[in-house]
């Protein structure tokens, strides 16, 4: 039992803490980190796109996470194949590295307005991300199926995204456009489609070299219409671009932003640099930010 006096003390401690605001400091501190987001990597920023190897990477760096591409034409989109979706939940099982999302990455090359697998990619794509239990699928929008200054390309990905939504709905997967438009480009292409389920996967950086204010864009769309973030720089490491960082990371706790949970390091790497070196400076100034 506490005597009269240690009692005493404790309650004067206790008053001055509450007084000098340490306490509301404290918790304060407690709920930023509840609300942190996860960390990942695109397994293609790690050298090791589509490839099982990258959890062994992903771990060296220490990040909690890996986005995962589907795969290749050449290899058929291999991560449809049901015994190396259970391989990969046997890896991440094993080695502490979530399956944080997938990507379709393999659109850069091959144009989503004219490709007749189109459709059944994003199809086989969902029903590995329900199996693989994963919740966004990213769907890239550059290079060869840039729909910038391009209504025709724009109508046919509606066409084809509205084909896919009921899968994705009944799957409870999310689609992600990454693309190089505007915020109302995309809210335009959202509005059309009509599905809850489409969002867009927001990259910071290519908003920038699309020649728009990263930041401005992002608070347009709103933080309901984005489902996941990319955060990269082009050959540089994070802090030492173009992107004031500490701006984002305003703009998202200040917006309310929760998305899935997860942002994935893509890019960020100087040339000729170690990859697990600058993956770690990487993670480092991202948990600093995110209050990890």
């Amino acid at each position: 039992m506490l005597s009269r006096r240690l009692l005493l003390r404790k309650t004067i401690l206790l008053s001055s803490l509450i007084h000098t605001g340490v306490i509301k400091t404290l918790m304060a501190a407690s709920s930023a980190k509840k609300s942190s987001f996860k960390i990942g990597a695109c397994d293609w920023s790690l050298g090791k796109n589509s490839n099982i190897d990258a959890f062994e990477m992903a771990k060296a760096v220490g990040v909690d996470g890996i986005m995962v591409d589907m795969g290749s034409a050449e290899n058929g989109l291999h991560i449809r194949q049901t015994n190396l979706q259970e391989a990969y939940k046997k890896a991440a099982t094993d080695s502490g590295i979530a399956i944080s999302s997938l990507a379709l990455g393999l659109f850069n090359r091959i144009p989503f307005h004219e490709s007749e697998h189109t459709v059944t990619w994003m199809l086989d794509a969902i029903a590995a991300a329900k199996n693989l239990d994963v919740k966004v699928v990213l769907i890239a929008f550059f290079n060869a199926s840039d729909l910038r200054n391009d209504e025709s390309r724009k109508a046919v990905a509606i066409k084809h995204l509205s084909k896919v939504m009921p899968a994705a709905e009944a799957a409870g997967i999310t689609l992600g456009i990454e693309s190089y438009l505007n915020a109302a480009g995309h809210l335009d292409i959202m509005h059309k489609v009509n599905s809850k389920n489409l969002k867009v996967y927001y990259d910071f950086r290519n908003t920038a070299d699309a020649g728009y204010d990263t930041v401005k864009e992002f608070i347009k769309l709103g933080p309901d219409n984005i489902c996941e973030l990319h955060i990269k720089e082009n050959g540089q490491l994070l802090d030492a671009g173009t992107i004031n960082w500490t701006e984002v990371a305003k703009a998202i706790y200040d917006s309310g932003y929760k998305g899935d949970h997860w942002m994935q390091i893509e890019g960020a790497l100087p040339k000729g640099a170690d990859i697990v070196e600058s993956y770690r400076h990487n993670l480092a100034y991202l948990r600093k930010l995110f209050y990890k």
